[in-house]
Protein backbone atom coordinates (compact mmCIF):
# COMPACT_ATOMS: atom_id res chain seq x y z
CA UNK A 1 0.00 0.00 0.00
CA UNK A 2 1.66 3.58 -1.18
CA UNK A 3 0.22 6.81 0.28
CA UNK A 4 -3.73 4.77 1.18
CA UNK A 5 -3.40 2.64 -2.28
CA UNK A 6 -3.25 -0.84 -1.99
CA UNK A 7 -1.08 -2.28 -4.46
CA UNK A 8 -0.54 -5.92 -5.33
CA UNK A 9 2.84 -7.28 -5.82
CA UNK A 10 3.26 -10.34 -7.88
CA UNK A 11 6.81 -12.27 -8.47
CA UNK A 12 7.71 -14.84 -11.17
CA UNK A 13 10.41 -16.78 -12.12
CA UNK A 14 11.13 -20.03 -15.22
CA UNK A 15 14.60 -21.80 -14.22
CA UNK A 16 14.28 -23.17 -17.71
CA UNK A 17 14.32 -20.18 -19.34
CA UNK A 18 16.04 -18.03 -17.19
CA UNK A 19 13.50 -15.37 -17.27
CA UNK A 20 12.38 -13.51 -13.91
CA UNK A 21 9.03 -10.88 -13.75
CA UNK A 22 7.49 -9.16 -11.20
CA UNK A 23 3.92 -7.67 -11.68
CA UNK A 24 1.93 -4.75 -10.26
CA UNK A 25 -0.99 -3.25 -10.28
CA UNK A 26 -3.92 -1.77 -7.77
CA UNK A 27 -5.87 -4.44 -8.79
CA UNK A 28 -5.34 -8.29 -7.71
CA UNK A 29 -7.31 -9.66 -10.51
CA UNK A 30 -5.08 -7.60 -13.66
CA UNK A 31 -2.10 -9.31 -11.17
CA UNK A 32 -3.70 -12.56 -11.89
CA UNK A 33 -4.65 -12.39 -15.47
CA UNK A 34 -1.08 -11.29 -16.23
CA UNK A 35 0.49 -13.53 -14.46
CA UNK A 36 -1.51 -16.67 -16.32
CA UNK A 37 -0.84 -15.14 -19.82
CA UNK A 38 2.89 -14.92 -18.45
CA UNK A 39 3.16 -18.58 -17.71
CA UNK A 40 1.17 -19.75 -20.82
CA UNK A 41 3.99 -17.64 -22.81
CA UNK A 42 6.45 -18.77 -21.10
CA UNK A 43 5.04 -22.93 -21.17
CA UNK A 44 4.98 -22.32 -24.83
CA UNK A 45 8.51 -21.06 -25.35
CA UNK A 46 9.83 -23.76 -23.21
CA UNK A 47 7.84 -26.09 -25.30
CA UNK A 48 9.64 -25.37 -28.58
CA UNK A 49 12.85 -25.12 -26.75
CA UNK A 50 12.67 -28.83 -25.34
CA UNK A 51 11.48 -30.10 -29.04
CA UNK A 52 14.48 -27.81 -30.68
CA UNK A 53 16.58 -29.83 -28.19
CA UNK A 54 14.65 -33.49 -28.57
CA UNK A 55 15.29 -32.95 -32.24
CA UNK A 56 19.00 -31.73 -31.73
CA UNK A 57 19.90 -34.92 -29.83
CA UNK A 58 17.87 -37.24 -31.99
CA UNK A 59 20.18 -36.04 -34.54
CA UNK A 60 23.31 -36.32 -32.26
CA UNK A 61 22.19 -39.87 -31.43
CA UNK A 62 21.41 -40.66 -35.13
CA UNK A 63 24.97 -39.32 -35.98
CA UNK A 64 26.36 -40.68 -32.77
CA UNK A 65 24.85 -44.66 -34.10
CA UNK A 66 26.19 -44.35 -37.53
CA UNK A 67 29.74 -43.65 -36.29
CA UNK A 68 29.46 -46.79 -33.99
CA UNK A 69 28.11 -48.97 -36.98
CA UNK A 70 31.31 -47.81 -39.20
CA UNK A 71 33.16 -48.55 -37.18
CA UNK A 72 31.86 -51.81 -35.95
CA UNK A 73 31.82 -52.51 -39.25
CA UNK A 74 35.88 -51.37 -40.27
CA UNK A 75 36.70 -53.96 -37.04
CA UNK A 76 34.96 -56.99 -38.54
CA UNK A 77 36.17 -56.02 -41.76
CA UNK A 78 40.11 -55.92 -39.60
CA UNK A 79 38.99 -59.07 -37.93
CA UNK A 80 38.18 -60.62 -41.59
CA UNK A 81 41.23 -59.80 -42.92
CA UNK A 82 43.44 -60.56 -40.39
CA UNK A 83 41.70 -64.13 -40.30
CA UNK A 84 42.05 -64.48 -44.25
CA UNK A 85 45.90 -63.35 -43.31
CA UNK A 86 46.50 -65.82 -40.87
CA UNK A 87 45.22 -68.42 -43.19
CA UNK A 88 47.92 -67.69 -45.50
CA UNK A 89 50.67 -67.63 -42.73
CA UNK A 90 49.73 -71.11 -41.41
CA UNK A 91 53.49 -72.59 -42.39
CA UNK A 92 55.25 -68.83 -41.72
CA UNK A 93 53.44 -69.03 -38.29
CA UNK A 94 55.72 -71.59 -36.94
CA UNK A 95 58.91 -71.01 -38.35
CA UNK A 96 61.46 -69.26 -36.14
CA UNK A 97 59.68 -70.50 -32.93
CA UNK A 98 61.49 -73.59 -31.16
CA UNK A 99 58.61 -75.98 -30.93
CA UNK A 100 61.02 -78.40 -28.35
CA UNK A 101 58.95 -79.44 -24.69
CA UNK A 102 60.56 -77.53 -22.09
CA UNK A 103 60.13 -80.20 -19.67
CA UNK A 104 60.35 -77.81 -16.81
CA UNK A 105 57.34 -75.98 -17.77
CA UNK A 106 55.48 -78.53 -17.49
CA UNK A 107 56.03 -78.82 -13.62
CA UNK A 108 53.75 -77.22 -11.12
CA UNK A 109 55.69 -74.55 -9.08
CA UNK A 110 52.37 -73.00 -7.45
CA UNK A 111 52.47 -72.27 -3.92
CA UNK A 112 49.56 -73.80 -1.76
CA UNK A 113 47.00 -71.23 -2.22
CA UNK A 114 45.51 -71.42 1.35
CA UNK A 115 47.09 -68.99 3.86
CA UNK A 116 48.17 -70.22 6.90
CA UNK A 117 45.00 -70.16 9.78
CA UNK A 118 45.99 -66.89 12.37
CA UNK A 119 44.46 -65.91 15.62
CA UNK A 120 41.80 -63.55 15.37
CA UNK A 121 41.97 -60.74 17.68
CA UNK A 122 39.20 -60.45 20.63
CA UNK A 123 36.39 -59.00 19.64
CA UNK A 124 36.21 -56.34 22.03
CA UNK A 125 38.91 -54.52 24.56
CA UNK A 126 39.27 -56.36 27.66
CA UNK A 127 37.18 -53.97 30.17
CA UNK A 128 38.74 -52.21 32.92
CA UNK A 129 39.12 -52.95 36.67
CA UNK A 130 36.53 -51.40 38.28
CA UNK A 131 38.23 -48.04 40.59
CA UNK A 132 37.72 -48.07 44.18
CA UNK A 133 37.23 -44.54 44.19
CA UNK A 134 34.57 -44.48 41.84
CA UNK A 135 33.04 -46.32 44.68
CA UNK A 136 33.55 -44.02 47.57
CA UNK A 137 30.63 -42.89 49.96
CA UNK A 138 28.99 -39.94 49.27
CA UNK A 139 29.63 -38.32 52.97
CA UNK A 140 27.71 -35.06 53.78
CA UNK A 141 28.17 -32.49 56.18
CA UNK A 142 24.93 -34.32 58.34
CA UNK A 143 26.76 -38.20 58.09
CA UNK A 144 29.95 -36.97 60.01
CA UNK A 145 27.72 -36.64 63.05
CA UNK A 146 25.47 -39.31 62.54
CA UNK A 147 27.63 -42.77 62.37
CA UNK A 148 25.47 -44.73 62.20
CA UNK A 149 24.33 -43.18 58.68
CA UNK A 150 27.97 -42.76 57.57
CA UNK A 151 29.08 -46.78 57.94
CA UNK A 152 25.94 -47.38 56.35
CA UNK A 153 27.03 -45.77 53.38
CA UNK A 154 30.43 -46.45 53.62
CA UNK A 155 29.20 -50.54 53.75
CA UNK A 156 27.09 -49.79 50.51
CA UNK A 157 29.83 -48.46 48.77
CA UNK A 158 32.19 -51.64 49.53
CA UNK A 159 29.33 -53.87 48.28
CA UNK A 160 28.71 -51.99 45.39
CA UNK A 161 32.44 -52.10 44.17
CA UNK A 162 32.81 -55.50 45.59
CA UNK A 163 29.87 -56.21 43.08
CA UNK A 164 31.61 -55.09 40.07
CA UNK A 165 34.79 -56.35 40.86
CA UNK A 166 33.13 -59.61 41.12
CA UNK A 167 31.38 -59.35 37.80
CA UNK A 168 34.60 -58.07 36.12
CA UNK A 169 36.44 -60.78 37.15
CA UNK A 170 33.40 -63.55 35.64
CA UNK A 171 34.07 -61.36 32.39
CA UNK A 172 37.38 -61.93 32.66
CA UNK A 173 37.36 -65.18 33.38
CA UNK A 174 35.27 -65.99 30.52
CA UNK A 175 37.40 -63.96 28.55
CA UNK A 176 40.15 -66.17 29.16
CA UNK A 177 38.43 -69.18 28.42
CA UNK A 178 37.42 -68.02 25.39
CA UNK A 179 41.13 -67.00 24.20
CA UNK A 180 41.95 -70.87 25.05
CA UNK A 181 38.99 -71.78 23.00
CA UNK A 182 40.17 -70.48 20.01
CA UNK A 183 43.92 -71.00 20.74
CA UNK A 184 42.70 -74.50 20.49
CA UNK A 185 40.35 -74.10 17.56
CA UNK A 186 43.77 -72.11 16.02
CA UNK A 187 45.49 -75.41 16.58
CA UNK A 188 42.84 -77.60 14.99
CA UNK A 189 42.89 -75.62 11.98
CA UNK A 190 46.78 -75.40 11.52
CA UNK A 191 46.87 -78.93 11.82
CA UNK A 192 44.39 -79.16 9.05
CA UNK A 193 45.97 -76.79 6.74
CA UNK A 194 49.13 -78.55 7.43
CA UNK A 195 47.62 -81.84 6.29
CA UNK A 196 46.40 -79.84 3.38
CA UNK A 197 49.58 -78.49 2.50
CA UNK A 198 51.51 -81.61 2.68
CA UNK A 199 48.60 -83.05 0.48
CA UNK A 200 49.00 -80.53 -2.13
CA UNK A 201 52.86 -80.46 -2.34
CA UNK A 202 52.91 -84.42 -2.22
CA UNK A 203 50.54 -84.28 -5.34
CA UNK A 204 52.51 -81.55 -6.64
CA UNK A 205 55.66 -83.75 -6.08
CA UNK A 206 54.27 -86.72 -7.48
CA UNK A 207 52.87 -84.77 -10.49
CA UNK A 208 56.56 -83.13 -11.35
CA UNK A 209 58.21 -86.24 -10.48
CA UNK A 210 56.03 -87.83 -13.13
CA UNK A 211 57.51 -85.15 -15.79
CA UNK A 212 60.91 -85.80 -14.55
CA UNK A 213 60.08 -89.71 -15.56
CA UNK A 214 58.44 -88.80 -19.08
CA UNK A 215 61.31 -86.72 -19.60
CA UNK A 216 63.83 -89.20 -18.74
CA UNK A 217 61.72 -92.22 -21.01
CA UNK A 218 61.52 -89.70 -23.64
CA UNK A 219 65.28 -89.43 -23.68
CA UNK A 220 65.60 -93.77 -23.29
CA UNK A 221 63.73 -93.65 -26.41
CA UNK A 222 60.94 -95.16 -25.00
CA UNK A 223 58.34 -95.85 -28.25
CA UNK A 224 55.17 -94.45 -25.33
CA UNK A 225 57.30 -91.73 -24.17
CA UNK A 226 57.97 -90.70 -27.84
CA UNK A 227 54.51 -91.63 -28.89
CA UNK A 228 53.57 -88.87 -25.78
CA UNK A 229 56.14 -86.43 -26.55
CA UNK A 230 54.92 -85.44 -30.01
CA UNK A 231 51.16 -85.38 -28.79
CA UNK A 232 52.54 -82.44 -26.59
CA UNK A 233 54.12 -81.03 -29.23
CA UNK A 234 50.88 -81.33 -31.43
CA UNK A 235 49.13 -79.89 -28.53
CA UNK A 236 51.10 -76.81 -27.74
CA UNK A 237 50.61 -75.72 -32.02
CA UNK A 238 48.47 -72.61 -32.12
CA UNK A 239 45.74 -72.53 -34.25
CA UNK A 240 42.54 -70.91 -35.00
CA UNK A 241 40.03 -71.56 -32.73
CA UNK A 242 37.55 -73.08 -35.04
CA UNK A 243 40.52 -75.26 -36.55
CA UNK A 244 39.61 -79.50 -35.17
CA UNK A 245 42.68 -79.97 -33.79
CA UNK A 246 42.10 -83.84 -33.37
CA UNK A 247 44.87 -86.20 -34.31
CA UNK A 248 45.95 -89.82 -34.05
CA UNK A 249 49.42 -91.35 -33.52
CA UNK A 250 51.02 -94.29 -33.88
CA UNK A 251 55.03 -94.88 -33.32
CA UNK A 252 56.68 -97.89 -35.04
CA UNK A 253 60.13 -98.00 -32.98
CA UNK A 254 61.72 -100.54 -35.34
CA UNK A 255 61.86 -98.33 -38.46
CA UNK A 256 61.41 -94.89 -36.69
CA UNK A 257 58.31 -94.17 -38.05
CA UNK A 258 55.40 -92.01 -36.83
CA UNK A 259 52.10 -91.71 -38.43
CA UNK A 260 49.66 -89.16 -37.94
CA UNK A 261 46.16 -89.13 -38.51
CA UNK A 262 45.12 -85.75 -38.23
CA UNK A 263 41.63 -84.01 -38.77
CA UNK A 264 42.09 -81.55 -41.31
CA UNK A 265 38.69 -78.59 -41.54
CA UNK A 266 36.18 -79.02 -43.80
CA UNK A 267 35.38 -76.62 -46.88
CA UNK A 268 32.93 -75.07 -44.79
CA UNK A 269 34.96 -74.57 -41.90
CA UNK A 270 37.00 -71.90 -43.56
CA UNK A 271 36.38 -67.98 -42.66
CA UNK A 272 35.25 -66.77 -46.31
CA UNK A 273 34.32 -63.32 -45.18
CA UNK A 274 36.54 -60.27 -46.40
CA UNK A 275 34.45 -57.18 -45.57
CA UNK A 276 31.76 -55.83 -43.43
CA UNK A 277 29.97 -52.97 -44.82
CA UNK A 278 27.44 -50.38 -43.09
CA UNK A 279 24.86 -49.47 -44.68
CA UNK A 280 23.32 -46.23 -43.44
CA UNK A 281 20.18 -46.40 -45.12
CA UNK A 282 18.86 -49.61 -43.97
CA UNK A 283 20.57 -49.25 -40.84
CA UNK A 284 21.90 -52.87 -41.54
CA UNK A 285 25.59 -54.49 -42.25
CA UNK A 286 26.53 -56.16 -45.71
CA UNK A 287 28.96 -58.83 -45.53
CA UNK A 288 31.13 -59.32 -48.98
CA UNK A 289 32.63 -62.91 -48.94
CA UNK A 290 35.41 -64.59 -50.93
CA UNK A 291 34.08 -66.05 -54.47
CA UNK A 292 33.85 -69.75 -54.31
CA UNK A 293 36.82 -70.15 -57.04
CA UNK A 294 39.02 -68.27 -54.48
CA UNK A 295 37.70 -69.94 -51.24
CA UNK A 296 38.39 -73.38 -53.00
CA UNK A 297 41.95 -72.42 -53.74
CA UNK A 298 42.20 -71.04 -49.99
CA UNK A 299 41.45 -74.13 -48.71
CA UNK A 300 43.92 -76.21 -50.49
CA UNK A 301 46.56 -73.87 -49.66
CA UNK A 302 45.31 -74.27 -46.03
CA UNK A 303 45.40 -78.23 -46.25
CA UNK A 304 49.41 -78.33 -47.58
CA UNK A 305 50.50 -75.72 -45.08
CA UNK A 306 48.78 -77.84 -42.59
CA UNK A 307 50.79 -80.98 -43.27
CA UNK A 308 54.20 -79.18 -43.77
CA UNK A 309 53.63 -77.37 -40.58
CA UNK A 310 53.03 -80.25 -38.67
CA UNK A 311 55.89 -82.37 -39.77
CA UNK A 312 58.33 -79.32 -39.24
CA UNK A 313 57.15 -79.06 -35.60
CA UNK A 314 57.46 -82.63 -34.95
CA UNK A 315 60.77 -82.93 -36.39
CA UNK A 316 62.26 -79.76 -34.98
CA UNK A 317 61.06 -80.94 -31.80
CA UNK A 318 62.55 -84.29 -31.59
CA UNK A 319 65.60 -83.53 -30.10
CA UNK A 320 66.64 -87.27 -29.26
CA UNK A 321 66.04 -88.28 -33.29
CA UNK A 322 63.29 -91.05 -32.67
CA UNK A 323 61.68 -90.19 -35.85
CA UNK A 324 63.30 -91.12 -38.75
CA UNK A 325 60.13 -90.46 -40.68
CA UNK A 326 56.49 -88.48 -40.46
CA UNK A 327 54.00 -90.03 -42.20
CA UNK A 328 51.06 -87.30 -42.45
CA UNK A 329 47.13 -88.64 -43.33
CA UNK A 330 44.91 -85.78 -43.32
CA UNK A 331 41.24 -86.79 -43.36
CA UNK A 332 37.90 -84.41 -43.59
CA UNK A 333 34.80 -85.11 -41.55
CA UNK A 334 32.37 -83.56 -43.51
CA UNK A 335 28.36 -84.12 -45.13
CA UNK A 336 28.37 -86.32 -48.36
CA UNK A 337 25.94 -84.08 -50.50
CA UNK A 338 24.92 -87.44 -52.02
CA UNK A 339 23.55 -89.26 -49.41
CA UNK A 340 23.53 -86.58 -46.59
CA UNK A 341 25.60 -88.39 -44.37
CA UNK A 342 28.28 -87.89 -42.06
CA UNK A 343 31.74 -89.15 -43.93
CA UNK A 344 35.35 -89.39 -42.65
CA UNK A 345 38.11 -89.71 -45.79
CA UNK A 346 41.40 -89.49 -45.99
CA UNK A 347 42.31 -86.69 -48.63
CA UNK A 348 45.97 -86.76 -48.99
CA UNK A 349 49.02 -88.61 -47.46
CA UNK A 350 53.33 -87.44 -47.37
CA UNK A 351 56.05 -89.92 -46.13
CA UNK A 352 58.05 -87.19 -44.80
CA UNK A 353 62.06 -88.66 -44.27
CA UNK A 354 63.85 -87.09 -41.58
CA UNK A 355 66.91 -85.49 -43.15
CA UNK A 356 65.64 -84.71 -46.72
CA UNK A 357 62.55 -82.77 -44.73
CA UNK A 358 64.99 -80.90 -42.67
CA UNK A 359 67.10 -79.92 -45.72
CA UNK A 360 64.38 -77.71 -47.11
CA UNK A 361 63.75 -74.00 -46.15
CA UNK A 362 60.14 -73.80 -45.30
CA UNK A 363 59.94 -69.79 -45.41
CA UNK A 364 60.69 -69.68 -49.07
CA UNK A 365 58.92 -72.66 -50.20
CA UNK A 366 55.25 -72.58 -52.92
CA UNK A 367 53.88 -75.12 -50.36
CA UNK A 368 51.63 -77.41 -52.59
CA UNK A 369 54.49 -77.72 -54.86
CA UNK A 370 56.99 -78.89 -51.99
CA UNK A 371 54.16 -81.64 -50.75
CA UNK A 372 54.46 -82.77 -54.64
CA UNK A 373 58.03 -82.96 -54.50
CA UNK A 374 58.15 -84.54 -51.30
CA UNK A 375 56.02 -87.47 -53.44
CA UNK A 376 53.05 -86.09 -51.10
CA UNK A 377 49.73 -88.35 -52.75
CA UNK A 378 46.54 -86.53 -53.27
CA UNK A 379 44.24 -85.16 -55.41
CA UNK A 380 44.64 -82.18 -57.56
CA UNK A 381 41.66 -80.97 -56.44
CA UNK A 382 41.55 -81.32 -51.83
CA UNK A 383 38.42 -79.39 -51.84
CA UNK A 384 37.04 -81.69 -53.66
CA UNK A 385 37.82 -84.57 -50.50
CA UNK A 386 38.46 -87.34 -52.93
CA UNK A 387 39.43 -90.08 -50.84
CA UNK A 388 42.38 -91.86 -51.26
CA UNK A 389 44.68 -94.30 -49.44
CA UNK A 390 47.46 -93.96 -47.05
CA UNK A 391 51.01 -94.39 -47.60
CA UNK A 392 50.95 -95.96 -44.21
CA UNK A 393 47.73 -96.78 -42.01
CA UNK A 394 48.21 -96.86 -38.03
CA UNK A 395 48.75 -100.35 -37.05
CA UNK A 396 46.16 -102.24 -34.15
CA UNK A 397 48.83 -104.99 -33.26
CA UNK A 398 51.01 -105.69 -30.64
CA UNK A 399 53.46 -108.09 -30.01
CA UNK A 400 52.16 -108.16 -26.25
CA UNK A 401 48.56 -109.11 -26.94
CA UNK A 402 47.33 -112.80 -26.92
CA UNK A 403 44.10 -114.81 -27.85
CA UNK A 404 41.04 -113.41 -25.70
CA UNK A 405 39.33 -116.11 -23.24
CA UNK A 406 35.87 -116.22 -22.50
CA UNK A 407 34.98 -116.03 -18.68
CA UNK A 408 31.75 -114.00 -18.42
CA UNK A 409 29.53 -117.22 -18.89
CA UNK A 410 31.27 -119.38 -16.50
CA UNK A 411 29.84 -117.19 -13.64
CA UNK A 412 27.14 -116.91 -11.77
CA UNK A 413 25.96 -115.97 -7.90
CA UNK A 414 28.42 -118.80 -6.17
CA UNK A 415 31.92 -117.12 -8.07
CA UNK A 416 33.36 -115.19 -5.81
CA UNK A 417 36.03 -112.78 -7.98
CA UNK A 418 38.56 -112.19 -4.88
CA UNK A 419 39.28 -116.14 -5.30
CA UNK A 420 39.44 -116.64 -8.75
CA UNK A 421 42.71 -117.40 -10.58
CA UNK A 422 44.25 -113.97 -11.46
CA UNK A 423 44.91 -114.76 -14.86
CA UNK A 424 40.80 -115.73 -15.27
CA UNK A 425 40.32 -112.27 -13.28
CA UNK A 426 42.26 -110.33 -16.22
CA UNK A 427 40.45 -112.09 -19.03
CA UNK A 428 37.12 -111.52 -17.49
CA UNK A 429 38.16 -107.78 -17.03
CA UNK A 430 38.93 -107.72 -20.62
CA UNK A 431 35.87 -109.14 -21.49
CA UNK A 432 33.70 -106.64 -19.51
CA UNK A 433 35.50 -103.88 -20.96
CA UNK A 434 34.87 -105.06 -24.85
CA UNK A 435 31.16 -105.04 -23.71
CA UNK A 436 31.51 -101.92 -22.46
CA UNK A 437 33.41 -100.14 -25.58
CA UNK A 438 31.57 -102.51 -28.14
CA UNK A 439 28.82 -100.21 -28.31
CA UNK A 440 30.97 -97.13 -29.26
CA UNK A 441 33.10 -99.32 -32.33
CA UNK A 442 35.86 -99.81 -29.58
CA UNK A 443 38.41 -102.91 -29.24
CA UNK A 444 39.76 -104.13 -25.99
CA UNK A 445 43.00 -106.48 -26.26
CA UNK A 446 44.55 -108.45 -22.80
CA UNK A 447 48.45 -108.61 -22.91
CA UNK A 448 50.55 -111.53 -21.90
CA UNK A 449 50.65 -112.18 -18.50
CA UNK A 450 53.73 -111.53 -16.83
CA UNK A 451 52.32 -110.86 -12.96
CA UNK A 452 54.67 -108.04 -13.12
CA UNK A 453 52.34 -105.33 -12.81
CA UNK A 454 52.50 -104.23 -15.94
CA UNK A 455 49.58 -103.25 -18.80
CA UNK A 456 46.84 -106.13 -18.69
CA UNK A 457 44.89 -104.75 -21.28
CA UNK A 458 44.43 -101.93 -23.57
CA UNK A 459 41.69 -100.61 -25.16
CA UNK A 460 40.76 -98.32 -28.77
CA UNK A 461 38.30 -96.04 -27.92
CA UNK A 462 37.58 -94.43 -31.46
CA UNK A 463 35.73 -91.48 -29.68
CA UNK A 464 36.99 -88.38 -31.28
CA UNK A 465 36.56 -86.61 -27.42
CA UNK A 466 36.92 -88.94 -24.78
CA UNK A 467 38.63 -91.68 -26.92
CA UNK A 468 42.19 -93.04 -27.25
CA UNK A 469 44.48 -95.62 -25.99
CA UNK A 470 43.33 -96.83 -22.66
CA UNK A 471 45.52 -99.07 -20.00
CA UNK A 472 43.46 -101.30 -18.16
CA UNK A 473 44.98 -102.87 -15.35
CA UNK A 474 43.31 -105.99 -13.03
CA UNK A 475 44.23 -106.58 -9.41
CA UNK A 476 42.54 -109.72 -7.51
CA UNK A 477 43.08 -108.38 -4.24
CA UNK A 478 41.65 -109.26 -0.63
CA UNK A 479 43.61 -106.39 0.85
CA UNK A 480 43.38 -102.70 0.29
CA UNK A 481 45.33 -101.72 -2.58
CA UNK A 482 47.40 -98.90 -2.14
CA UNK A 483 49.07 -95.79 -3.83
CA UNK A 484 52.15 -97.59 -5.51
CA UNK A 485 49.99 -99.56 -7.48
CA UNK A 486 48.17 -96.18 -8.56
CA UNK A 487 51.62 -94.50 -9.15
CA UNK A 488 52.56 -97.62 -11.06
CA UNK A 489 49.79 -97.25 -13.31
CA UNK A 490 50.12 -93.57 -14.04
CA UNK A 491 53.79 -94.18 -15.03
CA UNK A 492 52.62 -96.80 -17.86
CA UNK A 493 50.16 -94.68 -19.04
CA UNK A 494 52.83 -92.15 -19.64
CA UNK A 495 54.99 -94.89 -20.95
CA UNK A 496 52.45 -95.91 -23.33
CA UNK A 497 51.48 -92.50 -24.33
CA UNK A 498 47.64 -93.45 -23.72
CA UNK A 499 44.82 -91.05 -23.00
CA UNK A 500 43.79 -92.69 -19.57
CA UNK A 501 44.72 -95.64 -17.23
CA UNK A 502 41.58 -97.72 -15.48
CA UNK A 503 42.78 -99.65 -12.12
CA UNK A 504 39.85 -102.74 -11.35
CA UNK A 505 40.35 -104.69 -7.87
CA UNK A 506 37.82 -106.66 -6.19
CA UNK A 507 38.80 -104.79 -2.79
CA UNK A 508 39.35 -100.97 -2.56
CA UNK A 509 41.70 -98.42 -2.26
CA UNK A 510 43.30 -96.47 0.65
CA UNK A 511 42.56 -92.40 0.81
CA UNK A 512 46.23 -92.23 -0.64
CA UNK A 513 45.80 -94.03 -3.70
CA UNK A 514 42.48 -91.83 -4.06
CA UNK A 515 44.28 -88.81 -3.43
CA UNK A 516 47.08 -89.89 -5.93
CA UNK A 517 44.51 -90.16 -9.11
CA UNK A 518 42.97 -87.18 -8.52
CA UNK A 519 43.31 -84.95 -11.37
CA UNK A 520 44.82 -87.47 -13.02
CA UNK A 521 43.96 -89.32 -16.46
CA UNK A 522 43.23 -92.27 -13.66
CA UNK A 523 39.90 -94.21 -13.20
CA UNK A 524 40.10 -96.35 -9.74
CA UNK A 525 36.81 -99.34 -9.78
CA UNK A 526 36.94 -101.36 -6.52
CA UNK A 527 35.06 -104.26 -5.57
CA UNK A 528 31.70 -102.43 -5.38
CA UNK A 529 32.37 -100.46 -9.02
CA UNK A 530 32.93 -103.78 -10.73
CA UNK A 531 30.15 -105.99 -9.62
CA UNK A 532 28.20 -102.48 -10.88
CA UNK A 533 29.74 -102.94 -14.25
CA UNK A 534 28.85 -106.61 -14.55
CA UNK A 535 25.29 -106.25 -13.45
CA UNK A 536 25.03 -103.68 -16.29
CA UNK A 537 26.29 -106.67 -18.84
CA UNK A 538 24.19 -108.94 -16.82
CA UNK A 539 26.64 -111.03 -15.79
CA UNK A 540 26.40 -112.51 -11.80
CA UNK A 541 29.52 -112.76 -9.69
CA UNK A 542 29.81 -112.14 -6.00
CA UNK A 543 32.97 -110.65 -3.81
CA UNK A 544 33.72 -112.31 -0.35
CA UNK A 545 37.09 -110.83 0.53
CA UNK A 546 36.69 -112.93 4.31
CA UNK A 547 35.68 -115.90 2.25
CA UNK A 548 39.04 -115.77 -0.15
CA UNK A 549 41.10 -114.95 2.83
CA UNK A 550 40.29 -117.99 4.47
CA UNK A 551 40.68 -120.20 1.53
CA UNK A 552 43.70 -118.83 0.45
CA UNK A 553 44.91 -119.27 3.99
CA UNK A 554 45.23 -116.02 4.53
Amino acid sequence: MSRGTRTYRLELWHDGLKKHRVIRSNDAAIVERKARLQAHDWAEKWAMTQGREASRQERTQKKEHQESQKALAAERTAEAEAALEALENILAHTLGVSKVIDWESLKDRTDFPEPAPTLEPASKAPPAEPDPKRYKPDITFLDRFLSSRRERKIADAARRYESARLAWQKQMKRRAEDQRNREKQLDADVLEWKRSRDAFLSGQADSNAAVDQQREAYEARDPGAILDYCDLVLSNSEYPEWMPKEWDLDYNPENGILIVEYSLPSLDQIPRMSEVRYVQSRDDFAEKVLPDAQLRTLYDAVAYQIVLRTVHELLEADTVAALEAVVFNGRVTSVDPRTGHETTACILSLQAPRREFLAINLAHVAPKACFKALKGVGSSKLHSLTPMAPILQMRRDDGRFVSAREVANTLDDSVNLAAMDWEEFEHLVRELFEREFTTSGGEVKVTQTSRDGGVDAIAFDPDPIRGGKIVIQAKRYTNTVGVAAVRDLYGTVMNEGATKGILVTTSDYGPDAYAFAKDKPLTLLNGANLLHLLGKHGIRAKIDIHEARRLMGL
